[in-house]
């Protein structure tokens, strides 16, 4: 039998969701954003998981789409394989989702990492919309929240060339939280995810919601849904305890309610 195209390790309160395709430098086939996609779902449902962390391994996060599954297909063929609803799953999580990013991140690999609440990465990583350079564009993502991330001047300038950004640089730029030394990305991901999972969960989610919800849509638009969720968080048993525990002076014991 053949190795599963992702690997899951429990850490509870985290998940570490590893690609698994080495040998393509982690190049998203459709049926490797099958798998991702059921494997984040059922971590999705799964209580006891509070936050994930996506990791790719030692030598890519991932290398962009698989070529060889593309080269020879025509509009329709590409849009009966309807990746786009893949895609569209892996970005309905609504848990707090952390790109652990050494390698490159090239093509999908950087969409996949833009789609990521948080972005650690290691200091040769580095990240790229390079398919401009087989005759296409982006198609997951790529040209919007790349802009969105490092700005449209930055963003044209990948889009258009094809040319790799630094880890360095993409951090300068906007685009990562974190850059550290290659052989601390997993840890510093893990521990990122150990202090949001500390953070009261459902007041995380709602945030969480409004941050990505505004950032896509107009101003209004968000502070609207924004507000809606700050009251939903006066309805939690962690908003008493937190509020209750600054006005006592001591630690607050978060309950995930």
């Amino acid at each position: 039998m053949s190795e599963p195209l992702v690997l899951v390790e429990p850490q509870y309160p985290l998940a570490v969701v590893r690609l698994n395709r080495p040998d393509k430098l982690n190049a998203l086939s459709p049926e490797m954003l099958r798998a991702l996609a059921e494997t984040l779902e059922a971590l999705n449902a799964e209580e006891a998981v509070r936050v994930i962390v996506l990791y790719g391994g030692e030598r890519a996060f991932a290398a962009g789409a698989d070529i060889e599954a593309m080269a020879k297909a025509g509009p329709v063929d590409i849009y009966l394989r309807n990746t786009r609803a893949l895609w569209q799953r892996i970005w309905a999580i609504d848990k707090p989702v952390i790109a652990a990013v050494r390698g490159v991140a090239f093509g999908g690999g950087c969409e996949l990492a833009l789609g990521c609440d948080l972005i650690v990465a290691g200091e040769t990583a580095r990240f790229a919309q390079p398919e401009i350079k087989l005759g296409i564009m982006p198609g997951a993502g790529g040209t919007q929240r790349l802009a969105r991330a490092i700005g449209p001047a930055r963003a044209m300038e990948m889009v258009l060339t094809g040319e790799p950004l630094s880890a360095p640089a993409a951090l300068q730029a906007g685009l990562l939280n974190r850059v550290v030394p290659d052989e601390r990305v997993l840890a510093e991901a893990l521990e990122l995810a150990a202090v949001v999972a500390e953070r009261p969960a459902v007041a995380v989610r709602l945030a969480r919601q409004a941050l990505r919800y505004g950032h896509e849509r107009t101003l209004l638009e968000g502070m609207e849904l924004e507000r809606r969720n700050y009251l939903l968080t006066y309805d939690t048993q962690d908003q008493k305890e937190g509020m209750a525990a600054f006005l006592e002076k001591r630690d607050a014991k978060f309950t995930e309610k």
